[in-house]
């Protein structure tokens, strides 16, 4: 049974919701979504790999290659809608906290694309262990804005917010 099959998606609901609008077409917004070449970019040097097919892989890799994050498209309507398992590489994690979905709607909005991305959650997560997606996903998105609309990806140095971090060990989650 696939990972897909064991969860049921109509239990998660979005912890954290942004929308950006973004002077592009859905195309560039997709493929910066998609690419490797693209996501290395602005994700950090992060690189997406993803198989665009309901129960495909989604793997993103750390600038060393390293794998960061595994998962599997749950929902691939190219243009439109990319939803897939968004697990970090930390057993631990997955272990107390249960699987992650990420979800990216594209949406033309007159000579624009409005970008809502919603990380969901099957579980109450609290907001000391969200800070760190609250930090992340504003950046990542701003700089994937920065990119398409001027070529050049922002550079923005951060470390996981130290309240997440006292969190994750009051659960007895150690870091990596």
């Amino acid at each position: 049974m696939s990972k897909r099959n064991e969860i049921d998606v109509r239990n998660f609901k979005p912890a954290i919701v942004y929308t950006i609008y973004i002077a592009s077409t859905p195309e560039k917004v997709w493929e910066a979504l998609t690419q490797a070449e693209f996501s290395r970019q602005y994700f950090s040097g992060h690189a997406v790999e993803v198989d665009l097919r309901v129960g495909g892989a989604f793997i993103m890799r750390t600038p060393d290659g390293a794998l960061h994050i595994s998962g599997e498209v749950i929902e691939c309507e190219p243009l439109r809608k990319l939803t897939v398992t968004f697990n970090v590489n930390w057993p631990a994690l997955l272990e107390k906290l249960g699987p992650t979905l990420v979800t990216y709607e594209i949406e033309q909005a007159d000579d624009v694309v409005k970008l809502t991305m919603l990380q969901s959650h099957d579980r109450e997560i609290s907001d000391d262990i969200l800070s760190g997606g609250r930090t992340g996903w504003p950046a990542i998105l701003s700089s994937l804005k920065s990119l398409l609309e001027t070529g050049n990806a922002l550079t923005i140095k951060m470390q996981p917010p130290e309240r997440m971090l006292a969190a994750l060990k009051e659960l007895g989650i150690g870091t990596p």
